[in-house]
């Protein structure tokens, strides 16, 4: 019994500063609030995580445990698909980055702060956090470089590895949405085409995307 209210508080823990660092960033939120918010005390917090740092950590770990098993599981089972032929390249960028915005989706993946999240992390990373999704990433990193390379045995590696490079920052712009751009350009959208919609997000990334994997290669690098 004792077991499982100390799961039970941790869990909660995580739960609320997951939240709170969605709305305010992790730098901008205290343990006050979130002792506050959790009904605990700053002891619970400490005996769980130790510091901030190490709850800001098991935070995003928790998430991206998920989410990177999920790739992982996905590039097996498409390889065992394909018997030793090499992937589609709309394959690979599904399963990479299309996995991600599924998860957020996912009420019982926290969707309503995921995205938020990862949005907040991956625009402001203090060094303890590239640390964290550099040692999370790495050997998902690893298994879809690699199948993007027998994919496009063709396209120079150097310029693979620039262009999920442009991937990863159109899906980091795309998490934000369009706030961004109306706030900084005054640009704006008509409601019509719905540009918060987040089951319209997924098609509009991935034909992106794929435009610009497949996209003709520079001259200096044809020659």
């Amino acid at each position: 019994m004792q077991e499982l209210r100390s799961s039970s508080t941790r869990e909660s823990i995580l739960d609320t500063a997951e939240a709170l660092f969605a709305q305010q960033g992790h730098d901008g939120t205290s343990m006050r609030q979130i002792t506050g918010a959790a009904g605990v005390n700053l002891a619970s917090v400490n005996y769980h995580f130790g510091s901030k740092e190490s709850l800001v950590q098991a935070v995003l770990k928790r998430r991206l445990e998920v989410l990177n098993r999920e790739r992982l599981r996905l590039l097996d089972e498409l390889e065992a698909q394909a018997e030793g032929k090499p992937l589609k390249p709309s394959q690979i960028v599904d399963a990479f980055f299309g996995t991600l915005l599924r998860l957020a989706a996912d009420p019982e993946q926290a969707g309503s702060t995921f995205l938020p999240l990862l949005e907040r992390t991956m625009t402001n990373p203090a060094g303890f956090i590239r640390a964290l999704f550099a040692e999370e990433y790495a050997d998902v990193l690893e298994r879809y470089r690699n199948a993007l390379f027998a994919a496009l045995p063709d396209v120079p590696r150097a310029e693979i590895v620039w262009r999920f490079q442009f991937m990863l920052g159109a899906t980091s712009y795309a998490i934000i949405g369009t706030d961004l751009l109306r706030s900084v350009t005054g640009w704006t959208v008509d409601e019509a085409e719905q540009p918060d919609n987040p089951e319209l997000l997924l098609p509009r990334l991935m034909s992106f995307l794929l435009g610009g994997l497949r996209a003709p290669l520079p001259q200096h690098s044809a020659t």
